[in-house]
C-alpha cells in the first residue's frame, strides 16, 4: 500500500512539472510579437537592426523635417541630438504630435527607413516618454521642462 502511494505522488508531481513547463512555452510563444525593444536614432544608425525586427524609436522630431504628403501617408525624421532616422508613417496621427515634440513609433526598418506602424506623441506640456528622456540624456541633450 506504501509504496503505491509512493508512486501516485511521484506521478502527480511529474505531471504538474508537466503542466508547468507546457504553460511557461505557450506563455512565452504568445508573447514573442508582443515584445518590442526600444532604440534611440544613435543605436538603429549604429547598429540597424533587421528588416524583420519589430521596434519601439523615440526622440524628437526634428525641426524642418515634418512633410505631409498627398494623402495620409506622413514623412518626417526622429531625432536624438546625435542621429536622425527618416520615418513614414500612413495614418492619422496624434493631435499632440509636432516638430520639436518627443514621439515614440512603433515599426520596421526597411531601406534606411523607419516604416512606423503606430505613432505616440507626448500628451502635455511635461511629458516625455522614459525612454525618450533616457535617450536624450545619455546623447547630453535633453532639457528638463520648468518646475521638475
Amino acid at each position: 500500500m506504501r509504496g503505491l502511494k509512493k508512486k501516485r505522488r511521484i506521478q502527480i508531481i511529474v505531471l504538474a512539472f508537466a503542466a508547468l513547463a507546457i504553460s511557461t512555452a505557450l506563455i512565452g510563444y504568445a508573447m514573442r510579437d508582443g515584445i518590442n525593444f526600444f532604440r534611440s536614432p544613435s543605436q538603429v544608425v549604429e547598429a540597424p537592426p533587421g528588416e524583420a525586427e519589430v521596434f519601439r524609436i523615440g526622440g524628437l522630431v526634428e525641426e524642418g523635417s515634418l512633410i505631409r504628403g498627398q494623402g495620409k501617408t506622413i514623412r518626417f525624421s526622429v531625432t536624438d541630438g546625435a542621429a536622425s532616422v527618416p520615418v513614414t508613417f500612413t495614418g492619422v496621427l496624434p493631435d499632440l504630435f509636432g516638430e520639436n515634440q518627443g514621439m515614440v513609433g512603433t515599426g520596421r526598418l526597411v531601406n534606411g527607413t523607419f516604416e512606423a506602424t503606430e505613432i505616440l506623441a507626448k500628451h502635455d506640456e511635461d511629458y516625455m516618454p522614459k525612454e525618450v528622456v533616457d535617450a536624450l540624456k545619455e546623447q547630453g541633450v535633453y532639457e528638463a521642462p520648468n518646475g521638475s
